[in-house]
């Protein structure tokens, strides 16, 4: 029922043709709206660009604006890049951006890198511009390193220490100071190691230098020779620089570790040496009292076998075995005996004499 053709039957066949052409009309009108509105919005954008020598047509900027892309940026940046010899693409400058990139700083690194001889593609300068994303860099800090080098100070300030130190052999301690120049490799600058491995790498290298030196006078008379000895071991491979030079700035001399650790050594051994000493000492004093027990041990059974003798003489005149002659006879013995001890012994009589119960 409110279909347009039941609308249209309601009205006259001379009143059909008026409204269709005012349907017609008002088409053509909304048309030509839209498109004064898109000639207003963007004729002044394409006209710069077309002025510029890098032309874009309507249908690119309208897209741009429905996809969320800055026109007056992409469009600028196509611009600068058309002036200095360059021709990305309203797509490729778009891309970029949807992606998160500075789109104005990747055009600018590849005029930079273009002035200075460098090939850089567009691809790799987007995939560099977002690898340095969130660290303070941009893409062209990293061409212009490729083109003016920088220096490294190794070991880094911020890291709290001055100096790199190594022991020699003869135990002195060398304290080196390291110039690194280098430069941007921008071939492996996405997924290469950043500066800190370069420094670990050279300190690694110093100290390692130092260590097989032979004395501390070798490294002082030659601090070049750690330079060569550091820069043979190709210590920029897998980074995003390349290492033109390292250069010592300072050279000193430090304490004698090794005189150090052997007095520290030798005081420990003493400490052992005494503890051991001190060991041996409680084990002799031990064994000392140990014997002093077995003395009087043996002596507590020689008197106790000797108080066995008158016993066992008791017995033996009771049963008949021993006699009063036999038992003077032994006295007379025992008398002889200890006269024999007490000459022997010098009595202090000054000459010989009968002991006491001496027989005929």
């Amino acid at each position: 029922m409110n279909s347009l053709p039941y609308l249209l039957a309601q009205f006259p066949d001379e009143n059909k043709t008026s409204l269709a052409w005012i349907v017609v009309g008002g088409f053509i009108g909304l048309v030509l709206l839209v498109f004064f509105i898109i000639i207003f919005n963007f004729f002044f954008i394409w006209l710069r660009a077309l002025s510029s020598g890098a032309r874009v047509t309507f249908l690119e900027l309208i897209g741009l604006r429905l996809r969320g892309v800055p026109v007056g940026l992409i469009v600028d940046a196509r611009i600068t890049a058309i002036k200095s010899g360059l021709d990305p693409s309203i797509d490729q400058l778009s891309a970029h951006f949807q992606s998160g990139g500075n789109v104005q700083m990747v055009v600018l690194a590849l005029i930079a890198a273009r002035k200075a001889g460098i090939h850089l593609e567009f691809d790799r300068a987007c995939s560099i511009d977002l690898a340095t994303k969130g660290t303070g860099k941009t893409v062209l800090d990293a061409v212009k390193t490729s083109v003016n080098p920088k220096v490294i100070d190794c070991p880094n300030p911020a890291s709290g220490r001055v100096t790199i130190d190594g022991v020699a052999k003869d135990g002195i301690v060398v304290k080196a100071k390291a110039r690194v120049t280098v430069r941007t490799n921008l071939d492996r600058f996405v997924g290469g190691a950043t500066e800190e491995t370069i420094i670990a790498r050279v300190g690694e290298g110093i100290v390692t230098t130092i260590g097989s030196s032979d004395s501390y006078k070798v490294v002082l008379e030659n601090p070049d020779r750690i330079s060569k000895t550091v820069l043979d071991k190709a210590l920029d491979s897998n980074t995003a620089f390349e290492i033109l030079s390292i250069d010592i700035a300072d050279v000193d001399v430090g304490e004698n570790v090794g005189a150090k650790l052997q007095a520290e050594q030798a005081e420990a051994n003493k400490l052992i040496a005494q503890a051991q000493a001190e060991v041996r000492r409680a084990m002799a004093v031990s064994l000392e009292q140990e014997m002093l027990a077995k003395v009087q041990e043996m002596r507590a059974r020689v008197v106790e076998a000797e108080a066995q003798v008158p016993l066992a003489m008791a017995e033996a005149f009771r049963s008949g075995n021993l006699g009063v002659m036999d038992y003077d006879k032994m006295k007379n013995i025992q008398a002889d005996t200890g006269m024999r001890d007490s000459i022997a012994g010098g009595s202090g009589s000054g000459g010989p004499g009968k002991g006491p119960g001496q027989g005929s």
